[in-house]
């Protein structure tokens, strides 16, 4: 614990910077199932207090502070879950004072590491990631992936590492226990799993989602933010089970790569569920 009398001598930058990191600290422990002591306990108490007498917050900002020192300072003891956003909150506003952004794979994640045992999916839902260059989007489908069943990841040879910090943080645990494989650049696109099973393609140009017919066992291929699908994968894809394409109305009128895999598996996972059984994974 750094001692209140020197947190009060730092550059107001840097102290709100140190004091950012001892809330984000108990909050992490918290996530690890970690109650806090009565010494933690009063420690971000009289660092509440501090806060509170800086006259360079906005009134909004000085509310919120004094709002999380009385929940703080309430003789009931807190649900860990109620501290954990209390703590969160005020880590977030003194991360906005000092300039900085927190991208979602600096989230703590308050669920804790998961069970293998307890996956269940359904057998026969594949993915295939072709060339997604971007961290965060490989996380971002793997978490999407594990929550709604899907059995197997396949990665092109060039997609973004599901190990590499930025995916990882945001798949949130998913990448460790979802089963994938990257596929051999020596063998090329023929050794992919749709070129001995079914699969189609979420691409534009195709059957609109609501009257796409879902297949009990097949591969889902997702083709890369700034191409889309390969035309060698568009082939095999138009050669099987066709393309399927959601419908977009803003002016935009495309997705992120991963909101959109997300709302493909979700309508395939609850057309799976009406007649097909999930079972425990391996």
């Amino acid at each position: 614990m750094i001692p209140l009398y020197k947190l009060e001598k730092f550059p107001p930058s840097l102290r709100l910077r140190k004091i950012a990191k001892i809330f984000g600290e108990a909050e992490y422990r918290l996530s690890l199932g970690i109650d806090l002591s009565a010494e933690d306990y009063g420690y971000l108490v009289h660092i509440l207090e501090l806060l509170i007498l800086d006259p360079g917050f906005a009134p909004g900002i000085t509310r919120a502070l004094n709002d999380a020192y009385r929940t703080l300072k309430t003789r009931s003891p807190l649900h860990r879950q109620d501290l954990s956003r209390v703590l969160n909150t005020i880590r977030h506003i003194l991360l906005a004072e000092t300039g900085q952004s927190p991208a979602d794979w600096d989230f703590i994640d308050h669920t804790g590491r998961l069970d293998p045992e307890k996956r269940r999916c359904f057998p026969g839902m594949r993915v295939y990631l072709e060339d997604i260059r971007s961290p965060f989007n490989v996380g971002a489908i793997f978490r999407t992936a594990e929550s709604f069943g899907v059995e197997t990841i396949f990665l092109s040879p060039w997609c973004a590492d599901p190990n590499h910090p930025r995916a990882a943080r945001t798949a949130m645990g998913c990448v460790s226990v979802l089963a994938w494989e990257r596929l051999s650049p020596e063998k090329g696109l023929e050794s992919a799993p749709f070129f001995e099973s079914p699969c189609f393609a979420l691409e534009t140009g195709g059957t609109e989602l609501e009257d796409f017919t879902f297949p009990l066992q097949a591969t889902l291929i997702v083709g890369s933010e700034e191409l889309g699908v390969s035309p060698q994968a568009l082939a095999a894809a138009d050669a099987s089970l066709g393309r399927v394409s959601i419908s977009t109305y803003g002016a935009k009128g495309s997705l992120n790569a991963s909101v959109a895999v997300g709302i493909a598996l979700q309508s395939w996972a609850a057309a799976l569920s009406k007649v097909n059984s999930m079972y425990h994974c391996p």
